[in-house]
């Protein structure tokens, strides 16, 4: 059952990926908005950019650890193929 509960939180597609980097950017901006309203000015502004640039890294990194994840379980299923020692010939 715990296990269960645990694959509920984990990223296991592209579009599952996707979602959860627009609700952080949605989130992010809204931040980002509401530091313009109270830092008026540039540093408002660069706040506001820190925000997103972290959305962006943030997303960068998730997707990359799908890519990494998906490369890892082919190059699994490649050695689970092929016998890890070769077979002794007989002399």
């Amino acid at each position: 059952m715990l296990g269960k509960f645990k694959r509920l939180f984990v990223i296991k597609t592209r579009f599952e990926a996707y979602l959860i980097i627009f609700a952080l950017a949605l989130g992010a901006m809204t931040r980002g908005a509401q530091y313009t309203l109270q830092y008026p000015g540039v540093g408002g502004y660069l706040l506001f950019a820190a925000t997103a640039g972290a959305v962006f890294l943030g997303g960068a990194k998730i997707l990359d650890a799908l890519r990494y994840e998906r490369e890892a379980r082919e190059a699994g299923e490649k050695t689970a193929d092929s016998p890890a020692v070769a077979p002794a010939e007989p002399k």
